[in-house]
């Protein structure tokens, strides 16, 4: 294998240094292909370039390193964050790798400011903090609760807040300006602190005894309820005494709905995973307060590449005369979610796993967290039906997820079998689509949608202002946007006269699409072939999606550019299913485009911001006088000097600028 590297590459492997640390490989054009970690920086990294490892995934992927970086460190753990963190940042090739998703939502109480009971504070909103929704960086103003797997837990969680403690959700704008009590107060939401139906030393306690429920301390709660209960039967406050009566069997239905049984675990990650048909899903529930919020499923990527690598390292940290069995994939996959996950996320003292995980690991995470974490693998009781639920989720996910791939891959090989195509691979199948979108000649947008790997490619979207045509010459239009997408391809074609276009494999504009849709009959596929046909191109390639009778949805015919005949596919063809999903986002895309557009054309905008001297004030004040940037162009020069701000000399560089 050396012979493949460079003379200065396995130099700087044999001077490597026998210290805990990191390593980098790049290929030759600067990507990233793995990171990884060491307890011997020296020992791991020699033995990537010792042998020959053939034509495996670990071949193929040292026969491409062309450079290495190491970082040393001071021990295993500081090497295991380092190394995620890396990952993260770098997106190397062969490592599994989790999409970064740490925007989860926490349950926010406003307003931190804690008196003690008895000080005097003003009647204002601070007085009484809200219970809200939140999503983003926390500080210590307020107090938060969670993270929460989803949206759906926070508002739950408010729901029982407001139905117990009845705390008030609304705004600080909305408590200063109440005269009366809202609807909420009407049904027993909220205690109505914005017109003083509640003390403010009443109002804390509820806030307090709401946190120690968020916290899981539901017995405390019940007992500090019912002692001032007594206080206040012994004191013959009896109104009192019934809204904690009521209080307290507000609180007791809800613990009896929930079936909480905490079992000292108050917070606690259940994490299960399932790996099948080269996917793999992790599946993450959550419980907080004793109380289980929820799950999120996650679905790594470079998976099969990722899991082959590690193996090889493991197998390289251990003796050569005791090599340690492979580590099960989904080990690999726990593992690397774990490192990855709780890097910036608060870490639950107490995490079930459906595998076992590496100790080392774990007190990585603990170091970092600051606290002591616990993995538990073959729980019992509660947490076993905790896991199981967890574990079920999982396959449920990853089946669904296995479909969905199944059917875009299915829908993609009905469309290449309907119009007779032989593609080199399917997986990279690309789809271009144009739209062209106007309101009566204004504003003209044309979009360009693209597919491939079986999904819509957001990224490589592209939105074309058309300009210099006729007012709703959509033929015109589509002209331009084909002309600017494939003139350069034409090019780069016709200074390299033997070679033809490559086609589907590759992304953006470089490579021509296996297949071109334009949404039109006849009259833009004709237009389509004039554009291909004059730069060289392969008109085979162009498709229009005509119109059925009535303009039906299921009644679409495929027009081609080669002459060939129509193709009805049928109202349930899979194919055509395809195809209207690509033409549909293409129309939504350009529309969305064009009304954007219109909107900055028509409060004038695009014209009067490249005028020099007229900033946001003055656009404004013309805009305001004559009523858009039409009504400016009509206007004379005397006209537009009598607006405010606006002298003779800018009055007469707006009227040379708009005509």
């Amino acid at each position: 294998m050396s012979e493949v590297h460079s003379e200065q590459l396995l130099a700087q492997v044999a001077a490597l240094p026998s210290l805990p640390g990191v390593y980098r490989y790049f290929d030759a054009e600067g990507g990233v292909l793995y990171v990884g970690k060491a307890r011997n920086l020296k020992k791991r990294v020699s033995s990537y370039f010792q042998k020959n490892h053939g034509g495996t995934r670990i071949g193929h992927m040292i026969s491409r390193i062309a450079r290495l970086e190491t970082t040393v460190v001071r021990s295993e753990a500081e090497a295991l964050l380092l190394e995620n963190n890396l990952i993260k940042t770098l997106n190397p090739r062969y490592n599994i790798l989790f999409r970064d998703d740490k925007s989860y939502p926490y349950l926010k109480i406003a307003g931190a400011r804690k008196a003690g009971l008895g000080e005097e504070q003003p009647p204002g909103a601070d007085a009484f903090p809200r219970v809200a929704y939140y999503r983003g960086a926390v500080d210590r103003k307020h107090r938060y609760f969670g993270p929460y797997p989803s949206a759906w837990a926070v508002k739950e969680s408010i729901q029982l807040l407001q139905k117990v403690f009845r705390l008030r959700t609304c705004e600080d704008t909305v408590f200063a300006n109440r005269t009366r009590p809202c609807l909420l107060y009407q049904i027993k939401r909220c205690s109505g602190p914005c017109v003083n139906l509640i003390s403010a030393d009443d109002y804390r306690h509820d806030v307090e005894n709401a946190e120690a429920f968020l916290r899981g301390d539901t017995q405390q709660v019940l007992a500090a309820l019912e002692a001032r209960m007594m206080q206040h039967a012994q004191r013959l406050q009896f109104e009192q005494a019934a809204e904690l009566r009521n209080q307290m069997a507000a609180l007791s239905k809800v613990l009896h709905q929930q079936s909480v049984e905490t079992i000292s675990d108050k917070d606690t990650d259940i994490l299960a995973v399932k790996v099948q048909g080269g996917k793999a899903c992790v599946n993450l529930a959550m419980v907080r307060g004793g109380r289980h919020l929820g799950d999120r499923a996650y679905f790594p990527s470079h998976l099969e590449d990722a899991a082959a690598v590690q193996d090889f390292d493991e197998a390289a940290e251990t003796e050569v005369e005791s090599p340690a069995p492979a580590q099960p994939v989904e080990v690999h996959v726990l593992e690397a979610f774990i490192a990855q996950h709780y890097l910036g996320v608060p870490v639950p003292s107490t995490l079930i796993t459906s595998v076992p995980v590496s100790a080392a690991l774990i007190a990585a995470l603990s170091a970092q967290a600051g606290v002591r974490v616990n993995a538990v693998h073959q729980p019992r009781e509660q947490r076993r039906l905790w896991l199981e639920m967890a574990q079920q989720n999982a396959d449920i996910q990853l089946a669904r997820l296995l479909a969905e791939e199944g059917s875009q891959q299915a829908r993609t090989r009905a469309l290449v079998d309907a119009l007779d195509l032989a593609p080199d691979n399917l997986d990279t199948f690309r789809i271009e689509c144009f739209d062209i979108s106007h309101t009566a000649g204004e504003a003209t947008q044309a979009s360009c949608v693209v597919f491939h790997h079986h999904k819509m490619q957001n990224s490589e979207y592209r939105r074309y202002n058309i300009e210099g045509i006729t007012p709703g010459d959509d033929y015109a239009a589509m002209r331009q946007v084909l002309l600017r997408r494939y003139s350069r391809l034409a090019e780069a074609g016709r200074d390299a006269p033997d070679a033809t276009p490559p086609k589907g494999s590759g992304g953006g504009a470089g490579r021509l699409p296996d297949l071109v849709l334009v949404d039109g009959g006849k009259g833009q596929v004709s237009m389509a072939r004039e554009v291909f046909a004059e730069l060289g191109l392969d008109l085979s390639v162009i498709v229009g999606v005509e119109k059925g009778e009535g303009r039906k949805v299921g009644l679409e015919e495929l027009v081609f550019a080669d002459g060939r005949a129509k193709v009805f596919l049928g109202r349930d063809s899979a194919a055509l299913m395809l195809v209207a999903q690509i033409r549909d986002e293409a129309h939504r895309f350009a529309i969305t485009g064009m009304r954007a557009r219109r909107a900055r054309v028509r409060v004038g905008g695009s014209q009067l911001e490249e005028i020099p001297g007229i900033g946001a004030k003055k656009r404004a004040r013309l805009l305001q006088r004559f009523g858009g940037v039409r009504g400016v162009a009509a206007a004379g020069v005397d006209d537009i000097a009598s607006v405010e701000g606006i002298s003779r000399d800018l009055a007469e560089a707006i009227y040379r600028a708009l005509h």
